[in-house]
């Protein structure tokens, strides 16, 4: 394996979850976690109310800031599934969308991308119209679906075009191999190898072939990809939306990339839910092997696999929730 530049080591990092399946305001967090309403009682909030809280909705976007010296640099780690629903979120939450320096989209689904075109419109908005880098694998445009049990195909709706989101100010860059980006504080996979035997990606899932006509097995989407930063002191923090290589495959790889360095953290989604209930065992066995400080589940985990998870790593995981801010 080709050994990348060094990934710069941040004094400190801040993820705000702007988008989650679910709202948390009552359970009890680590010293390093800030729930959502204290965050709205510091912004002047006066009196709670429905219609001051964020919203849950099934995907997943987090913005992740990270200092170094004076320098802080700003990413968007997917928009999670609807423009309404992020952008209530972003309001209630007081995030700057000027701040964005870039945007990586983890892979193509729409409830991570739903939000690319409205999100990409409320940056330019706040910074003057400077164009976004916005780093997509060249495959995630190819239109996916599931496969019903009585052989019906049922369309997912399709990631923006590459000129679609460059009209509406990114600048578009893809890439199927690893790249450090924003002053190289921000590493981004390339294609995560499989290596596990039971974490077998998304079966019955297809898309359609590259001229049009049909549809091909799609269960492995190799267009997935994590982000990963180095927190001084600490560690390497991982941040994988979805985990359909499998959040195991995920952390092996992101060893693999980042030697030298000991795996401090996880959030995201593992994927653990729904058919992949049957892998929790196996994959709470082997994410010992790295001993984690911070596994924050989120999205697509699955309260069967949180409950395993907690029983097994104990007060190092603290569960993902909108509005959410950990601090490392």
């Amino acid at each position: 394996m080709t050994a990348m530049p060094e990934l710069a080591a941040a004094d400190r990092v801040e993820v705000l979850v702007l988008v989650d399946n679910v709202t948390d305001n009552l359970s009890s967090v680590p010293d390093y976690v800030e729930n959502e309403v204290p965050r709205l009682f510091q912004r002047g909030l006066r009196q709670l109310s429905g219609q001051c809280l964020c919203c849950g909705a099934h995907g997943l976007s987090c913005a992740i800031r990270a200092w170094h010296g004076d320098t802080a640099r700003t990413l968007l780690f997917d928009t999670g599934p609807d423009p309404w629903v992020f952008e209530r979120n972003v309001d209630r939450l007081g995030f700057d969308m000027g701040t964005v320096d870039g945007i990586v989209l983890s892979h193509g689904h729409w409830d991570h991308c739903g939000a690319m075109l409205r999100a990409l419109e409320m940056i330019e908005l706040r910074n003057g119209g400077r164009a976004i880098p916005t780093y997509m694998h060249p495959d995630m445009y190819r239109t996916r679906a599931m496969k019903a049990p009585n052989g019906s195909m049922r369309p997912f709706q399709d990631v923006p075009t590459a000129a679609m989101l460059e009209q509406q100010g990114a600048r578009v860059v893809h890439a199927r191999e690893a790249q450090l980006i924003l002053d190289d504080l921000f590493y981004v996979s390339g294609e995560i190898p499989r290596v596990t035997a039971f974490e077998t990606g998304l079966p019955g899932q297809y898309r359609r072939t590259a001229d049009g006509s049909d549809w091909e097995p799609d269960p492995l989407l190799m267009d997935e990809r994590f982000v990963a930063v180095r927190v001084k002191g600490k560690g390497v923090i991982v941040f994988t939306a979805c985990s359909h290589a499998g959040v195991v495959n995920v952390m092996t790889h992101a060893r693999d990339c980042l030697p030298g360095t000991p795996l401090f953290g996880v959030l995201g989604g593992f994927h653990l839910s729904g058919a992949n209930e049957r892998v929790i065992p196996e994959t709470v066995a082997a994410m010992r092997a790295y001993d984690l400080k911070t596994i924050a589940a989120a999205h697509c985990t699955g309260w069967r696999a949180v409950s395993a998870l907690a029983a097994a790593f104990g007060e190092a995981v603290a569960p993902s929730a909108v509005g959410k801010t950990y601090r490392f």
